[in-house]
Parts: structure tokens; C-alpha cells; sequence
């Protein structure tokens, strides 16, 4: 990483005391999971995700919908940290009040050294009842990678998985567990199409984007609102913003520093800039 706007940037997180990392799919898609742009695959390859991810869905179909987001999880857990990862983790543990804001619904930044990243949609790894919200364990045989499998055991990469670790039935419906208070169907723990953000995280989200001296936006479209308007909220209030991106984004005029690449490389990249002791991971 070279030239003025690396060097740029660099100087902008040395200097920084309350930076935000805010990170969107492009950054989990390095590790290898799938965006909702991508193409689904095997028996999924028939649904689209705009379609299943829906309350409307749920109520229709539980199970179609619940076998969907097992292998999805499943999925995850196949998916390792990568760099980029890594570097956000370095930049906490380099700055304490740093505060990590993903779109994302897996466990990467957890994987990857962030403790509690301020969840705007969700995860795959906190399902709840439907009916009464009340939190549901993860079922066991999603916490475990795919790869775990016997060979043989006729369980296809990235399947759902039925209670008892069993292939799921083919058209890969997986009857949600019963919440153990009420009785209800649990659901998955992420923020469908339709519903609204969790207040608590909006807030979490727009209070350190309005008090941070730098926001460092990282494999975002700036597509998907109302978290696309973090940057923005920083960018209002005289922020820098620092944006990583293999493409050019609808957040480019806002940008101080606009770092053309993969997160994967570029973030390491910018943490050994900003502080060349450091060790990006």
C-alpha cells in the first residue's frame, strides 16, 4: 500500500482516540460467506434470500425458513477470521474506546479478536422465540463446522442439519426448536426485511458515529439503509472518514481517504502505517 492516500490515512488513525470501525458484507465475503447479492447454491439455488428473509415467510413456512438460516450458520462456522479481522481487533486493542459497528450477522469480529461489535442486524448465533423474544439457546449441532461430519455421513456442505445431527429432509426444511416459555417457534436472531433496526443498537451506532474523530467504513454497498447513514452522521459532525473498498461506492464524496482493495489487505496494511510496531495479524 502506497502512495499519498494510504500515507493519508495512515496519519488519520494515528491520530485518532475514539474511532469507528463500521463493516458490511464485503468483509465477511472475504472469509468466504456469501452475500444476498450472491447466488445460492445446492438446494437453495431455487429461493431467494429476499424472499425467505421476511416475517411473511416465517409464518408461512417455519421450517423453510429455519433450515435455510441452519446452514447458514453452518456456513459461517466453515468461514475463518481473515486479516482484515485481525487488524480491526489490533486497532481496539491500540485504542480502548474504539467502537466496532457491523451490518453483519456472523461471528467473525468475535472470532477475529473484537469482544462485542454493535450489532445493527442481528446474529445468526442469538435466535429468539417468536412470539415472547425471549432468547433460545444456539441448537448444538450448528455450533460445530460442517466439516466435523463423518465421511460419508451423507451430510452435503452447507446443508441444514435436523435435531440429532441428522441430513435434513431434502427440500431442507428443519422444524424450528419450541421456546422453552411459551412454547412458540423460535426464529432466527437477525433483522428480516420489513422489521426495524434494534433500538439499542441504533443508538450504540449513532452515538459513537456522532462523538468519533475518525469512522473507518470497510466492505460496505452504502446500499442498505438506515445503516448506510452511520458514515454520514460522521462525516456531518467533521469526522474523517476513511473508506475500504474494492469498488467505488455512493460514500466516495463523503471520504477524505477513499483505499481501493481488499480488507484483507489493506487493513493490515493501514494498521502497520498508523503504528509500524504494530502487529496487524
Amino acid at each position: 500500500m502506497t502512495g499519498p492516500e494510504p500515507a493519508e490515512a495512515g496519519r488519520l488513525l494515528a491520530a485518532a482516540r475514539r474511532p469507528v470501525v463500521f463493516t458490511g458484507a464485503g468483509m465477511s465475503a472475504e472469509s468466504g460467506v456469501p452475500t444476498f447479492r450472491d447466488a445460492q447454491t445446492g438446494l437453495w439455488q431455487r429461493y431467494d434470500p429476499q424472499e425467505l428473509a421476511t416475517p411473511a415467510a416465517f409464518r408461512a413456512d417455519p421450517a423453510l425458513v429455519w433450515g435455510w438460516y441452519e446452514a447458514r450458520r453452518r456456513g459461517v462456522r466453515r468461514a475463518e477470521p481473515h486479516p482484515g479481522h485481525r487488524a480491526v481487533a489490533a486497532i481496539v486493542a491500540r485504542l480502548p474506546d474504539t467502537v466496532v459497528i457491523t451490518q453483519n450477522v456472523d461471528d467473525l469480529h468475535e472470532r477475529g479478536g473484537v469482544p462485542a461489535p454493535v450489532r445493527l442486524h442481528g446474529s445468526l448465533f442469538a435466535p429468539r422465540c417468536s412470539a415472547c423474544a425471549r432468547p433460545a439457546p444456539i441448537p448444538e449441532d450448528a455450533t460445530a463446522p460442517e466439516d466435523d461430519a463423518a465421511p460419508g455421513d451423507g451430510v452435503a456442505s452447507g446443508d441444514a442439519v435436523a435435531p440429532g445431527g441428522m441430513p435434513a429432509p431434502p427440500d431442507g426444511r428443519v422444524t424450528p426448536p419450541a421456546c422453552a416459555g411459551c412454547g412458540a417457534p423460535v426464529r432466527p436472531g437477525v433483522v428480516w426485511f420489513g422489521e426495524a433496526l434494534p433500538s439499542a443498537a441504533l443508538d450504540a451506532a449513532v452515538g459513537a458515529a456522532s462523538g468519533c474523530d475518525l469512522l473507518l467504513t470497510v466492505g460496505t454497498s452504502a446500499l442498505v439503509h438506515p445503516a448506510a447513514e452511520i458514515p454520514l452522521v460522521a462525516a456531518r459532525l467533521g469526522a474523517p472518514v476513511v473508506q475500504v473498498n474494492p469498488v467505488p461506492t455512493p460514500l466516495d464524496a463523503i471520504c477524505a481517504v477513499n483505499l481501493r482493495g481488499p480488507a484483507g489487505e489493506v487493513l493490515p496494511a493501514l494498521v502497520c502505517a498508523a503504528w509500524p510496531d504494530a502487529d496487524a495479524g
